[in-house]
């Protein structure tokens, strides 16, 4: 198992998570994470997407929702990295909202580390 790692872009402390660690799936592993990047001053947290939990994708569930909330409540910015297309292409809520977490600054869906540098760039 690899580990998290904490990185300087563009002045911003980020904890890149590892791909194979636990799923990201509820408040609880949001939480987990959430306390690993304030103990490191992070201000960004990047997860594979490999490391959501299916009930992720599925909005109804709540996981996103609950997940997304802690991070906001905590002022840490999410970063979810990799290709999603499958999920986004079978559910129009889910690519809603995609579409609209991209819009704001709190929590974003990245294709790869270029769109995650533009960014943290601007």
């Amino acid at each position: 198992m690899t580990s998290d790692t904490i990185v300087t872009l563009h002045d911003t402390r980020v904890l890149r998570c590892a791909p194979d660690g636990p799923a990201l799936d509820g408040e609880s592993a949001a939480l987990d994470l959430i306390g690993d990047a304030l103990g490191q001053d992070a201000q960004v947290v990047v997860v594979p997407v490999q490391r959501l939990a299916d009930e992720f994708f599925r909005l109804r569930s709540g996981v996103a929702g609950a997940v997304a909330q802690k991070f906001v409540t905590y002022r840490l910015r999410l970063a979810v990295l990799g290709d999603m297309a499958d999920h986004v292409a079978a559910s129009d809520a889910l690519r809603d909202f995609v579409y609209e977490s991209n819009r704001g600054s709190q929590l974003w869906f990245l294709a790869d580390e270029e769109e995650l540098d533009g960014r943290l760039r601007a």
